[in-house]
C-alpha cells in the first residue's frame, strides 16, 4: 500500500514536465505529482547569476515558448549582436571579422534567465513537486501504475515520462517496453548532453566599448561559440559560450587556461580581469547524459512517431523536447510536447 496516490504523475521537472503540470493545473486538474531526480527543478535549464548554463535562446517562430512566456507575464529581449563578430577558420591563421545584417532578426532570451520560466511554472504547485526523488521502477497494475522511487512508492492512473529518452532504460519497466520503442529510445540523441558551457562575468562590457559583439565562432579553438550574455538591464556584464569538446578530458585548470588564452587573443587582455568564471559540463550530469552518449552525435532527428503512443495499455506517455515533432531539441519543442502530453492525458480521462 502507498499513501502517495494521484490521478497523474509526471516524471521530470524540466521545462516539458512543468509545462504539463502547468496545463493540468490551469484546467482545474490538481491531483498530480511531479517527481524529479535532481535536488532542483529546471532540468536542462540552469541559470546562475543570470547566466544560462543550459537552454538559452528561442526564435521569432518559436510560438510555443512565446505563448508560454506571454501567459506567464515574462518578458523577452533580443540577443545582443551589435558590432564586429569574430570568425575563426584556423587557430594558426588570422581571424576574420563580420557584422550581422541589421535586418536579420536575432534570437531572443528570457529576462531574468531561462529559469524565470521554470520558477513561474512551478509557482503555486510547489507542494506537488518532489525533488531528489528518482524513479527506479514503473509497474503496470490493473487500476494504474505503481512507481517505486528512492523515497517510497507512488501510484497513479496515468503517467508522463519527460526525462531524456536515452536515460529512460535506467528505469525498470514491468512489463517491458516494446522492442521497437527501445530501439527508438537508444537512437535518440539527448539534446545538450555533449555541451560544455562556460560563463564569465565582468565589471563592464569591455568588448562593446571596442565595437565588438562578443560573438566568436570557430570549431578549432578552445571555445567553439561565444556570445554577449549581459542581462537586459546591463547590471550583469557577461560572456557565455561553448567549450570545445576536445578539452573535456583535460584538467579543469588546463582547460580554463586554454579558454582564457583563446578569448584574450580575440577580445583583448581585459578578459583576464573577470569577476567570476564557471563551467557546466552536461556530459557529467547523470540526469542528462549516459555512458553511451557519444555514440550518437550531430544532425539528430527528433519527434519519432513512436513517442506519440501510450504504452503499458494506455497508462504511460513519453514527452520532452526529444519526442517533439515541432522544434525538437529546442525549448519550443519541450513546451510543445508538454502541452500536448497534458492535453492527451485529459482527453483520455
Amino acid at each position: 500500500m502507498t499513501n502517495n496516490k494521484a490521478k497523474y504523475i509526471i516524471v521530470g521537472a524540466g521545462l516539458s514536465g512543468l509545462t504539463s503540470a502547468y496545463v493540468l493545473n490551469r484546467q482545474g486538474e490538481t491531483d498530480f505529482f511531479v517527481l524529479e531526480s535532481r535536488d532542483r527543478i529546471g532540468g536542462r535549464i540552469l541559470t546562475e547569476n543570470e547566466i544560462d548554463f543550459g537552454a538559452t535562446w528561442f526564435q521569432n517562430d518559436h510560438e510555443n515558448v512565446i505563448d508560454l512566456i506571454n501567459n506567464l507575464n515574462i518578458d523577452k529581449f533580443h540577443q545582443y549582436s551589435k558590432g564586429k563578430s569574430v570568425l575563426v577558420y584556423n587557430t594558426m591563421g588570422p581571424a576574420h571579422y563580420f557584422e550581422k545584417d541589421s535586418n536579420t532578426p536575432s534570437a531572443f532570451r528570457v529576462v531574468g534567465g531561462s529559469m524565470a520560466m521554470i520558477n513561474a511554472l512551478a509557482s503555486g504547485i510547489e507542494t506537488k513537486i518532489k525533488t531528489a526523488t528518482t524513479v527506479l521502477e514503473i509497474k503496470e497494475e490493473k487500476d494504474g501504475v505503481l512507481l517505486t522511487t528512492n523515497k517510497g512508492r507512488y501510484k497513479a492512473e496515468k503517467i508522463i515520462i519527460t526525462i531524456p529518452p536515452r536515460i529512460a532504460p535506467r528505469i525498470l519497466f514491468n512489463p517491458e517496453l516494446p522492442e521497437s520503442l527501445i530501439k527508438t529510445i537508444n537512437n535518440t540523441h539527448t539534446w545538450m548532453s555533449n555541451a560544455i558551457k562556460v560563463g564569465l562575468t565582468f565589471r563592464s562590457p569591455f568588448w562593446r566599448h571596442k565595437y565588438m559583439s562578443g560573438m566568436i565562432i570557430g570549431q578549432t579553438g578552445a571555445v567553439t561559440e561565444l556570445y554577449d550574455h549581459s542581462d537586459v538591464n546591463e547590471k550583469t556584464h557577461a560572456l557565455m559560450g561553448f567549450i570545445n569538446e576536445g578539452l573535456r578530458d583535460v584538467s579543469k585548470v588546463e582547460r580554463k587556461t586554454k579558454v582564457l588564452n583563446y578569448l584574450q587573443k580575440h577580445l583583448g587582455e581585459e578578459v583576464l580581469d573577470y569577476i567570476t568564471y564557471k563551467e557546466k559540463d552536461w556530459s557529467k550530469d547523470r540526469n542528462t547524459s549516459c555512458e553511451t552518449i557519444k555514440s550518437i552525435y550531430m544532425s539528430p532527428r527528433y519527434g519519432n512517431s513512436k513517442f506519440e503512443s501510450f504504452y503499458l495499455n494506455g497508462k504511460v506517455l513519453f514527452s520532452g523536447t526529444e519526442t517533439s515533432s515541432v522544434y525538437g531539441g529546442y525549448m519550443d519543442g519541450a513546451v510543445y510536447s508538454g502541452v500536448k502530453a497534458a492535453k492527451n492525458l485529459l482527453s483520455k480521462s
